[in-house]
């Protein structure tokens, strides 16, 4: 007997809205106060409302997931925490793109080994995708330095006449008011224009 359902959604900073993870374990029953969400990596399960439902779940409780990749990245660790929930916490997870990954549906030996088989090789491809993502990440920095691109934010340009109004404002000859004036800048550029210069020479 289900004692309670949750559903955990994760997506990384720059990952797609968690909007659709929310409807899908919504529409598979989940009390959207159940729902678990994190913005963090998958990289591996430091995640705080990850933990929270991990501490949360009980013996009977049902934990409803999206897709194998938004419950980690990390081959080892998923096949880890699986174990944990399944086999020490005996809660069953459901995962709604992959049927066959259902605990509530494979409670004799064939279906459990069945899914734990189907884990093990979606678990490999997610952490597989994560080493591509840092591989293409690399090669793409490689190329570009390569290619003498600057990699960053671009560093504001000096405009003609700036050394010589810094140091008449340095030696206290204008105000910072009168510098800007002269180089036609607004507050925040002049001020880390000179932050810029100062930190090439050594100030």
């Amino acid at each position: 007997m289900t004692n309670r359902i949750y559903g955990y959604c994760r997506v990384s900073d720059k990952d797609q809205n968690e909007s659709r993870q929310i409807k899908a374990v919504t529409e598979a029953g989940v009390d959207e106060r159940f729902i678990l969400l994190d913005k963090q990596s998958g990289k591996d399960f430091n995640r705080p409302q990850y933990q929270i439902l991990k501490n949360a779940l009980r013996e009977g409780d049902l934990l409803i997931i999206k897709s194998i990749d938004r419950l980690g990245r990390n081959y080892r660790e998923i096949i880890k925490e699986w174990q944990y929930i399944t086999q020490d916490i005996k809660a069953d997870i459901k995962v709604l793109d992959m049927s066959m990954l259902d605990t509530t549906l494979h409670k004799d030996l064939l279906g459990t080994f069945i899914s734990d088989l189907i884990l093990q090789v979606l678990a490999y491809v997610a952490e597989q995708e994560r080493a591509n993502i840092r591989t293409r990440q690399a090669e793409g920095i490689l190329v570009a330095k390569l290619q003498g691109k600057h990699l960053g934010r671009p560093k504001a340009t000096f405009p003609e006449g700036f050394n010589e109004v810094y140091v008449r404002w340095k030696k206290e000859q204008i105000t910072a008011k009168k510098a800007m004036q002269e180089l036609n800048l607004k507050t925040t550029t002049f001020y880390k224009l000179v932050n810029q210069h100062e930190a090439q020479k050594g100030n």
